[in-house]
């Protein structure tokens, strides 16, 4: 299976790089191809991984892969890069978040369902071991009263703000508390974005917290049922892309995305409405 990548400035990529063509973990998968064109970025990665191709333009990728991975870090470029390969039916992994917008969401989501593409996207602490054992730990008691995520986020960050970072908390929230997303709230202070809302039949409050100087609040997910508590940290290991990238892999040979179209709008929705408030509150302070 050939992998292109657009987006490389991306961490990510470094993960995926080693793990499909330095290690060969990846059975048949290998990165065969970059965009983005020369540099020293690209240099390094294709000398690393031993990838044969750098193209100038995404669209360069087409006729030399069979897959694709957008890692570009700003969600806001999202639609315009994956709808080509969509539009050829290739499998594509849009590294988080989806998009800005659901307005762009909907169109990948359309595109991919109009030419048989398979399509998914998702934070990668989604599938990490700390994430699905409290998955598992929280299935006896049943869909949860109250999901509680915390985790840092900047709502003026680079990379698109409050999505770049806040995508993590949200995603891992919403696999633990599914149905339709409604009565999103945001209350913002001088260093907390708190977003709440209801999920189907659970409410949800996801704390995003602005990174000091050096550190940052860790990754945390609590559910709640009326007879139960399950509480995690959630800590991304060295290699903490390697779960997601092998869900993407499996859909790549199966064509069957591992989450449903209608979830892969959810944290965008939440999200969208979350910087409609910061802009809302940044305009309204000036």
């Amino acid at each position: 299976m050939r992998i292109g990548i657009v987006g490389t400035d991306n961490s990510h990529v470094d993960q995926i790089v080693r793990h499909l063509n330095v290690e060969e973990a990846g059975h048949d998968a290998r990165v065969v191809a970059l965009s983005g064109g020369r540099g020293r970025r690209n240099d390094a990665l294709a000398s690393t991984g031993g990838i044969p191709a750098i193209v100038d333009e995404p669209t360069g990728l087409l006729g030399l892969v069979d897959a694709v991975v957008v890692a570009d870090r700003d969600g806001a470029n999202h639609r315009d890069q994956a709808i080509p390969f969509l539009s050829e039916g290739l499998p594509v992994f849009v590294d988080k978040p989806l998009s800005h917008t659901v307005a762009d969401a909907r169109a990948m989501i359309d595109t991919a369902r109009g030419h048989g593409a398979p399509l998914t996207s998702s934070s990668a602490l989604r599938w990490i071991p700390d994430t699905e054992a409290l998955v598992a730990r929280s299935a006896p008691g049943g869909r949860p009263e109250l999901v509680v995520v915390s985790g840092p986020a900047d709502p003026a960050g680079d990379h698109g703000g409050i999505f770049f970072y806040g995508i993590h908390a949200v995603d891992i929230a919403l696999r633990l508390a599914p149905g339709e997303i409604s009565g999103v709230r945001t209350d913002i202070t001088g260093t907390t974005v708190v977003a709440s809302f209801t999920a189907g039949d659970t409410r949800v409050v996801v704390n995003l917290v602005k990174p000091g100087s050096t550190d940052q609040i860790p990754f945390h997910a609590m559910t709640f049922t009326r007879q139960s508590m399950v509480q995690q940290t959630l800590t991304p290991g060295a290699d903490y892309c390697v779960p997601g990238l092998e869900v993407f892999l499996e859909m790549a040979r199966t064509g069957r995305p591992p989450i449903g179209y209608g979830d892969l709008l959810r944290p965008v929705e939440v999200l969208e409405a979350v910087a409609t408030a910061l802009r809302e509150a940044s305009s309204d302070a000036r």
